[in-house]
């Protein structure tokens, strides 16, 4: 039985199919590393568009280079449920997003849906909608996914029965498209703002439940030393990425080339404004 929100891997090399049979949860796979960002290319870039009355957001120049990613590097939007691999139909990420209140669990989270072709505009548009329709803490405000929490909740004794059958259907492909719509564990990744609350990046769990296979947490900016020119040391202001990556979608090679290529894209903004090249996507 096929899935709603995927598409069955069945061309790849044979190692693809070995591994979920050994390491059969996502917790298993997981693979982190911080990829850090030099600020002042997006600084520039940034200052730039403001004085053309443009706000565009470190967060939405990032999210636009992964989804231009994802078009370059097709594997990045894989998951790999009940030991088989599939590719995402779409390219979703899920956000968290702090409600004004008095709690400091004043948050919600949903997705938003990119694709290659959108650029760091219509990236920033986008994002600007989403907080502005979530970040209400009015209850008549809700989301879908607050909604569906708050009537889970309510099933008392039956929350572990029902949330069984969630992960049946789940690794079965027979949850309905209303939930995976508002579910943010079935996304293509997971990004975080830790910045926004003064926080140092983290590596952000891969949850077993759902499809999301890549987690980036942004954090606060940092120093980090590199060798310049002649070998003499350098102190670079960046932004760390706290990546963790499901490596059954993919090898360490190709998330290797994938990041160094985000780097290479973040240090020049201005490509985001054009939609990303998938003439060619790396297999």
């Amino acid at each position: 039985m096929g899935r709603p929100d995927g598409i069955r891997v069945r061309d790849e090399v044979p190692m693809y199919y070995l591994i979920p049979q050994f390491m059969t949860e996502r917790h298993d796979a997981m693979n982190m590393v911080t990829v850090d960002i030099p600020v002042e290319p997006l600084r520039q870039y940034m200052n730039a568009q403001r004085k053309d009355g443009r706000h565009i957001s470190h967060m939405a120049l990032i999210m636009t280079a992964y989804a231009h990613l994802a078009g370059e590097f097709p594997s990045l939007n894989r998951f790999v449920v009940n030991r088989k691999i599939y590719q995402h139909k779409d390219f979703k990420i899920s956000l968290v997003v702090l409600r004004p209140g008095d709690s400091v669990n004043s948050n919600t989270m949903a997705k938003l849906e990119f694709t290659p072709a959108d650029t760091v505009f219509e990236v920033q548009d986008k994002i600007d909608a989403y907080i502005e329709k979530n970040s209400s803490a009015a209850k008549e405000d809700e989301n879908g996914l607050d909604k569906l929490m708050r009537v889970l909740c309510r099933a008392g004794g039956l929350l572990s029965f029902i949330g069984w059958v969630l992960r049946f259907g789940d690794r079965h492909g027979l949850l309905p498209q209303a939930l995976l719509d508002v579910s943010p564990f079935h996304a293509s990744a997971l990004m975080t703002n830790l910045a926004s609350i003064r926080t140092n990046h983290i590596y952000h769990h891969v949850y077993d439940f759902g499809t999301t296979s890549v987690a980036i947490a942004m954090g606060n900016m940092r120093d980090v030393v590199k060798r310049g020119k002649g070998g003499a040391p350098e102190v670079i202001r960046c932004i760390p990425l706290g990546v963790v990556m499901d490596e059954r979608i993919a090898s360490g090679h190709y998330f290797a080339l994938a990041f160094a290529r985000l780097k290479e894209m973040l240090a020049h903004p201005e490509s985001l404004e054009q939609p990303a090249d998938t003439s060619h996507p790396v297999r």
